[in-house]
C-alpha cells in the first residue's frame, strides 16, 4: 500500500506533463507512493500518456471541472493517507521535493495540510517575477500557521484572515482522514483557501515548507486576469469580508501604482517603454479586485468561466 499518493490533474497539457512526470519519478523517499491522474477531456494526447506513466487514470469532461469537486475524485481513489495536489505544469524544484513536502505531516499529527514554495519558470516576464515574489506561496521562509485557542478566526481582521488561511493547492499535501471530514467543497476557484479556513476552524494546523519548491509561473494575458482576479476577490469577499479595493479612489490609485511598478520592472529589464502587456495588466488586476468584491456585496450573478 502507497503511504502517499500525488493527484495530478490536466487538461490539454502535453507541453509541460512529461516534464512534472520525469521530476516525480526522480524523487528520493523512503515509501512507496502512487501517482493518479484525473483529465478534462484533453485532446492533445495527455490522457494516453497518463495511461502510460502513471498508476491510475480518471477522466472526465471538461465541463464537468470543478476546482473542489474534480480533486475530491482523485482523492477518493487515493490509497495513501497523505495526498499531493499538484498541477500539470508544477515542476518539482529537486529530487527531495516529495519528502520535504510530507515530512510535516509524518512527523505532526494536528498538521492538516502543507503546501509548497512557487518559483518562476527561467523564461517569466518581469512583471510576473515581481508579482509572484509579493506571493506567501513564494517565500524562502516556513512557517506553521494555526488559531490562537482563545481567538477565533473570525475575530481577526480579513487580511489577518486571508493570511492565515493562505494555502495553494498548485502543490499542496493533505491528510486523508482529515479531508474525509472536510472535503473541498465546489467552487470556481480558491478551493484551497476555503479548505485551509474550515480545517484550522476545526483545530488543525497548516505548514507552509519551501523545501519543497515547484517551479510554477505564467504569463496570461490581461483578459484572462481580469476575470481570474475578479472571481478570486468576489470569493475572498465571501469567505473573509475582504476588499483590498473598496472605493473609485482607491481603484485610481492602485492603476497608477501597478503603471508606475510595471514601468519600472521592464525599464529595469532594459525596456524604454512598458509593453503593452504590462500596461493591460496594470489595469486588469485592479479592476478585478475591485469589481470582484463590488459583486459580490451588489449580490450580481457571478460571471463564470471554464477557462479559469
Amino acid at each position: 500500500m502507497p503511504a502517499v499518493s500525488i493527484v495530478l490533474t490536466t487538461r490539454n497539457a502535453a507541453a509541460t506533463l512529461p516534464a512534472v512526470l520525469d521530476a516525480i519519478s526522480r524523487q528520493r523517499v523512503d515509501f512507496a507512493f502512487e501517482t493518479i491522474g484525473v483529465d478534462s477531456a484533453s485532446t492533445d494526447g495527455t490522457a494516453d500518456l497518463l495511461r502510460q506513466r502513471v498508476d491510475t487514470v480518471i477522466s472526465i469532461r471538461a465541463e464537468s471541472f470543478d476546482h473542489g469537486l474534480t480533486r475530491n475524485l482523485g482523492i477518493e481513489r487515493a490509497r495513501g493517507e497523505l495526498v499531493v495536489m499538484l498541477v500539470q505544469d508544477a515542476e518539482p524544484a529537486s529530487d527531495s521535493w516529495l519528502a520535504a513536502l510530507t515530512g510535516p505531516l509524518f512527523a505532526d499529527a494536528k498538521l492538516a495540510g502543507t503546501f509548497g514554495r512557487q518559483r518562476p519558470r527561467p523564461g517569466a516576464s518581469a512583471v510576473t517575477r515581481y508579482h509572484l515574489s509579493r506571493y506567501l506561496g513564494a517565500s524562502e521562509v516556513a512557517r506553521i500557521v494555526t488559531v490562537p485557542g482563545d481567538r477565533r478566526l473570525e475575530q481577526l481582521d480579513p487580511v489577518e484572515r486571508l493570511d492565515r488561511c493562505t494555502f495553494d493547492n498548485v502543490c499542496s499535501c493533505i491528510r486523508r482522514s482529515v479531508w474525509a471530514v472536510h472535503p473541498f467543497k465546489s467552487t470556481p476557484i480558491a478551493e484551497d483557501v476555503e479548505w485551509a479556513k474550515e480545517v484550522l476552524t476545526a483545530g488543525y494546523k497548516l505548514a507552509f515548507v519551501p523545501a519543497a519548491a515547484v517551479v510554477h509561473s505564467h504569463d496570461r494575458s490581461a483578459r484572462y486576469e481580469l476575470l481570474r482576479t475578479y472571481l478570486l476577490h468576489r470569493r475572498l469577499y465571501e469567505l473573509f469580508r475582504l476588499r483590498t479595493i473598496p472605493t473609485v479612489p482607491d481603484l485610481a490609485r492602485a492603476v497608477a501604482s501597478s503603471l508606475a511598478v510595471h514601468a519600472k520592472c521592464e525599464r529595469d529589464e532594459g525596456a524604454r517603454v512598458p509593453s503593452g502587456r504590462a500596461i493591460a495588466l496594470a489595469f486588469a488586476w485592479p479592476l478585478g479586485q475591485y469589481f470582484g468584491a463590488l459583486s459580490a456585496i451588489r449580490g450580481w450573478k457571478p460571471t463564470r468561466s471554464r477557462t479559469v
